[in-house]
């Protein structure tokens, strides 16, 4: 059971690709501003839970690997660090202040994509395999 991560009630491996861009791909995230950045987004993933894998801060991008427990959903997850790390970085740079003037840093929307050692096929022939009916049937009963 190597590489996975345990709470009191689960047993979990679940990892996700995220990226998320600068409103109107200003390229704003360099310096101090992308010093702090990555420490905002560290700090808030440590306060969840959520162990960064991998990760970079572009000039107007944040692109990570994040290995999550079975309670967060990525929306949730995206709308904690990026309203954060929004909010923060404004007050401590008047200069996103200045050029975001309506308050939102980030774009509203992101990618997602979960990240797995075992492929949908491994794990539909696992389950097919298990027992011994009708191997049309994708939804079985045991007996």
């Amino acid at each position: 059971m190597d590489g996975y991560r345990k709470t009191s009630h689960a047993v979990y491996d679940i990892k996700y690709h995220v990226i998320w861009v600068t409103k109107y791909r200003y390229k704003v995230l360099h310096g101090p501003i992308a010093v702090r950045t990555r420490e905002l987004i560290r700090q808030g993933c440590e306060a969840r839970g959520i162990t960064i894998l991998q990760g970079s801060v572009g000039k107007d991008y944040i692109h990570l690997l994040l290995s999550c427990p079975p309670s967060l959903a990525p929306s949730k997850i995206m709308q904690y660090l990026k309203g954060r790390s929004s909010r923060i970085l404004q007050d401590q740079f008047p200069e996103l202040k200045k050029k975001y003037w309506g308050q939102h840093l980030w774009e509203r929307g992101y990618f997602c994509a979960t990240v797995g050692t075992v492929t949908e096929e491994t794990i539909r022939n696992y389950i097919a395999n298990q027992f011994n009916e009708e191997k049309n049937d994708i939804f079985r009963i045991e007996e």
